[in-house]
């Protein structure tokens, strides 16, 4: 399978199945993302290093602006969208098959994991994958230890307090925090 298929076919959000094509390319895609993340994370390099490795792993241009610290980890990469001005903190885990979508000025802290598939929830069909994609709006501030879960948007300007899980969309200019994550006031 093409790439441009695949990122097509995840575009749809339609269930994957298990021994597809889709499904095979998952694991294809992992054993690519090993390789440049582990480039990535185990030795030094300079901003414009990791911008050129994170480019190479997104399959995308990802702006001068970029900055990470190591380490990193993705499953995929290739389906991660990146805005301008976005920081990720050491030790994030991006489950990306589902579509991860960042926008401008977005900072994000350490540990965080942002989750974009779900199993089956049919015991006989648990193989199968659900794709949920998320969006983190433009101005988005996510403490450390956050997780997000599939089909989660972030409104623009909102604040996500450290170790929240995320498990429904939160509205612009708010900040949320606990498990689940709730609305603690609204910013504007």
């Amino acid at each position: 399978m093409e790439l441009d298929k695949f990122l097509d076919f995840m575009e749809t959000q339609q269930k994957v199945e298990a021994g597809t094509d889709v499904f095979e390319m998952f694991h294809k895609l992992s054993q690519e993302a090993m390789k440049i993340t582990n480039v990535i994370n185990n030795q030094y390099h300079t901003p414009q290093e990791l911008v050129e490795l994170f480019s190479k792993l997104t399959g995308r241009h990802v702006d001068e602006s970029f900055r990470l610290f190591p380490p990193f980890y993705t499953d995929c990469g290739k389906n991660i969208r990146l805005g301008k001005n976005v920081f990720i903190n050491a030790c994030c885990n991006f489950q990306d098959q589902g579509g991860i979508i960042i926008g401008d000025n977005v900072l994000i802290g350490h540990k965080v994991v942002i989750a974009t598939l779900n199993h089956d929830i049919d015991p006989e069909n648990r193989a199968a994958m659900v794709p949920g994609r998320v969006v983190i709006g433009n101005n988005v501030w996510i403490g450390s230890s956050v997780t997000i879960l599939s089909g989660v948007t972030i409104g623009d300007g909102a604040i996500v307090g450290a170790g929240s899980v995320v498990t429904k969309s939160i509205p612009d200019n708010c900040i949320v925090a606990g498990n689940p994550a709730k609305i603690i006031r609204h910013i504007k």
